[in-house]
């Protein structure tokens, strides 16, 4: 059990520490840039959990620091109160001499990452039913105004015996300090799984989950995202610019990998029908070009449509209406432009890009962390990046996306 980074024994040095005078640590599973996940026992109930200890920026004045802590506290505690068998339970938040901790469901089992690199990808039927838990889980904390904002393989337990599908890590890296690009920018996430509207500082929404979600199937199917570049600025220009190239493997489930992967989220496949197709496929071996009706779990609400960007900037009036002013939408190019900016500059260094690669959404919240072992999600299996992709049409009706 780890997070973010290097994964460890579960026979490391023991730690004797009781932290709020009730865990205590044990062994350390695993740290990152997120923080130290440890092995604990629970003295109270007598239980394993694993127990995250957040990272504080020791730059920072005594009252930020306390306003950093107060509010990973705040969010994490919020996020707790989210209930599905996808997600990571989330048992305890608390403080042990002004550090934060996240006391969390210790789950026996692997990162999806870990799985790919230990035995290869999966299937087209075993990855369909990982995206039908995970398009649950998404959606359960969307309803609850929670984004994930970092969807990634290793951010997506496998638990041994039961194949439970469990979604860790709900950016809390934003508000703890740490970022995947530098650690004091505000852009959260790994950028191979990163939505390009996102990526440009245009939008922060549930539609970015999902283009990480049809990133991660890719991995799932082939080993590797078919964002995977050998820099920083050519992961970012795949993102944004060149031809989408969902790898062979992907054929089966090919429609839903497309959709989710459209490049205008307003475009883009949304979770309903996602799932649905994806139960089709389970059904039936073939994957509808659109969503059928039915297949979702009875208890379900039927999808709701989409509000049109024109309804909630004009309070349901319609554009050219009497007092309505013209709806201004950011022009698709212009997003790419500043992304591409932000890839040239990526060449001088990782720090000058996340000057640009600000998120300038809404803040989406922040989740504890995984509780099981991970491989860097920077390094792909066979220990090399993939070749970079043509450069496609960036304006193109499906997003430069081709099968």
């Amino acid at each position: 059990m780890g997070t973010d980074g290097e994964a460890e024994s579960a026979t490391a040095r023991p730690n004797s520490r009781v932290i709020a005078g009730r865990y205590r640590l044990e062994a350390r599973l695993g740290r990152g840039g997120m923080g130290v996940v440890w092995r604990a026992t629970d003295q109270l109930l007598g239980r394993g959990v694993a127990v995250k200890e957040l990272p504080l920026d020791e730059t920072l004045s005594a009252t930020d620091a306390r306003r950093q802590r107060d509010r990973t506290l705040r969010e994490a505690r919020a996020l707790a109160q989210l209930s599905h068998p996808h997600i990571i339970v989330v048992h305890d938040v608390v403080e042990d001499d002004e550090r934060p901790y996240i006391v969390l469901e210790l789950i026996d089992g692997p990162s999806l990452a870990d799985r790919i690199t230990d035995r290869g990808p999966v299937d087209a039927m075993e990855a369909a039913r990982i995206g039908i838990d995970l398009l649950g889980a998404l959606r359960a904390a969307h309803t609850a105004g929670v984004l994930h904002r970092d969807l990634k393989p290793a951010n997506v337990l496998l638990e041994n015996g039961t194949d439970r599908v469990v979604l860790t890590d709900f950016g809390i890296a934003r508000v703890s300090g740490a970022t995947t690009l530098t650690e004091t920018g505000s852009f959260v996430g790994s950028p191979e799984y990163t939505a390009p509207e996102r990526m440009s500082g245009a939008r922060t929404g549930p539609e970015g989950d999902l283009w990480s979600l049809g990133a991660l199937l890719c991995t799932a199917l082939s080993g590797e995202s078919p964002f995977r570049r050998d820099s920083l600025g050519g992961v970012l220009h795949a993102v944004v610019v060149d031809e989408i190239r969902p790898p062979a493997q992907a054929g089966p489930i090919l429609p839903v990998v497309r959709g989710l992967l459209e490049r205008d989220p307003d475009r883009r496949l949304d979770a309903d029908r996602a799932e649905r197709m994806l139960r089709a496929f389970r059904e039936t071996g073939r994957t509808p070009e659109s969503a059928p009706p039915g297949l979702l779990p009875p208890d379900r609400e039927p999808p709701r449509r989409r509000t049109p960007a024109w309804r909630e900037e004009t309070g349901g009036r319609p554009p050219g209406s009497p007092g309505v002013r013209p709806v201004r939408r950011q022009p698709t190019r212009g997003a790419l432009v500043a992304a591409l900016a932000v890839a040239a500059m990526a060449g001088a260094g990782v720090s000058a890009a996340a000057l640009l690669l600000q998120d300038r959404g809404g803040d989406g919240g922040g989740t504890p962390a995984s509780t099981a072992p991970r491989t860097p999600a920077a390094q792909s299996p066979s220990g090399s990046p993939s070749p970079s992709a043509s450069p496609g049409p960036t304006d193109s009706p499906t997003g430069g996306i081709t099968p």
